[in-house]
């Protein structure tokens, strides 16, 4: 065993007077400059140029929420030890939920028929769209997107203030138990509100199309976001002088098993979907792959192909990669860019179809609902930093999780 105690009050809560502290304003006002910035755009023919961006950006920081709330879950539910000393970034991340739930809002109240004009303008002359219309139309849609945000922001809430309130509980044990029996039931919660929200959200932009693994696909991808932000927060944090005798080695090699697993696990999902779709040959589910090959971007179909699998998997295969910070960030800040771009490919495209476009054209609106979106996420993450230790210090299981060792 690596003899690893308690750690002291100073390694894990951040001091007022230190860079971190200052971050909250920071991302504030970058969130508040990039969301008018972007908004400034939305108007007349620039509408639906905001709302595909706006979606983009969306849908990645929303993988980072969605990543922090199953990561908390599934080690409750799991019983898991090593992840305990990692555990309360994940729940900080996973309270971003409530602002991104505030702004889903434009998706689903305010942008519908720039992004979904397929079925919420036209359903009525298309036979299959028709067949859709009790499942796709505008009401249903809205009211869905309600439930989905409630449920997700019901749960981070919840086992957030659980986990914090455990820190000053003359009962922390009962609190652990509790947080284990829910998390299953939660599971099950967050598991339909996730595939339900990718069909929705992502698939429903070309509502001829579908697939039944759609929403394991956008999971592989909140699972990498998490991790690989983990990982990128903890060597931060390490450089700072904190969490450096509890997060360990060993901890980092864990990270990076769990990014390079769902590496594998994001292609084998990926590949499926295309090659089933490919074997039936059925021109309804084809042709989203079609335009997807026309101009820049069978390019960048080809590069998601690269970035997000063939690198992360070559790089992150080797032990000492996962365990030396230095080359772990390198690896974790891949996989997180891998995300914009699998995020810019399956939103964009339906906007290039509608244009008879197809030309990647990186605008304004991309780059400040990127900046604003995220800087009010980083804002609410940093901030939460500050307001309890930065590990659940009456976790009956935390000395255990800092002398976790791999074997």
């Amino acid at each position: 065993m690596s003899g690893h105690g308690i750690p002291s009050h100073e390694e894990i809560h951040l001091s007022p007077k230190s860079g971190w502290a200052k971050l909250p304003m920071v991302f504030g006002g970058l969130g508040v400059v990039g969301l008018g910035a972007a908004f400034a755009t939305s108007s007349g023919d620039g509408s639906k140029d905001f709302y595909f961006a706006y979606l983009t950006s969306l849908m990645f920081w929303l993988a980072l929420g969605l990543g922090g709330l199953f990561f908390v879950l599934i080690q409750h539910a799991t019983r898991a030890g090593w992840s305990i000393v990692v555990r309360r970034l994940a729940e900080h991340a996973m309270l971003c939920l409530v602002p991104l739930g505030i702004l889903a809002i434009p998706v689903a109240f305010l942008g519908t028929h720039d992004l979904y004009h397929h079925w919420a303008d036209v359903a009525h002359h298309d036979a299959m769209l028709k067949a859709k219309a009790p499942y796709l139309n505008e009401g249903f849609f809205q009211t869905r997107a309600l439930i989905y945000v409630a449920a997700w922001i019901g749960l981070a809430l919840l086992f957030w203030r659980w986990s914090t309130s455990q820190d000053s509980a003359r009962d922390p044990i009962a609190l652990t138990h509790k947080m284990r029996f829910t998390a299953p039931l939660a599971v099950f919660v967050f598991a339909l509100t996730l595939t339900f929200g990718a069909f929705d959200w992502l698939m429903s932009l070309d509502p001829h199309w579908f697939s039944t693994i759609f929403g394991v696909y956008y999971f592989a991808g909140c699972v990498l976001m998490i991790h690989a932000f983990l990982a990128v927060v903890v060597i931060l944090l390490h450089r700072s002088g904190y969490l450096r005798g509890v997060v360990t080695a060993e901890h980092f090699h864990d990270l990076g098993k769990m990014m390079f697993a769902f590496t594998v696990f994001w292609a084998y999902i990926g590949f499926s979907q295309y090659m089933l779709i490919w074997y039936a040959s059925i021109p309804e589910e084809t042709h989203w792959f079609s335009y997807r090959g026309e101009g820049s971007y069978l390019y960048l179909s080809l590069l998601l192909a690269f970035v997000r699998f063939v690198f992360p998997f070559l790089f992150l295969m080797s032990r000492k990669i996962k365990r030396n910070p230095k080359t772990l960030m390198v690896g974790a800040l891949w996989v997180i860019g891998a995300q914009i771009v699998d995020m810019y490919w399956l939103v964009h495209p339906a906007l290039a179809v509608d244009r008879g476009v197809f030309t990647i054209d990186i605008n304004l609106a991309d780059i400040a609902t990127f900046v604003g979106i995220g800087g009010v996420v980083l804002a609410t993450f940093t901030w939460a930093l500050g307001r309890s230790a930065l590990v659940p210090t009456k976790d009956p299981r935390l000395e255990e999780s800092i002398n976790h060792e791999n074997f």
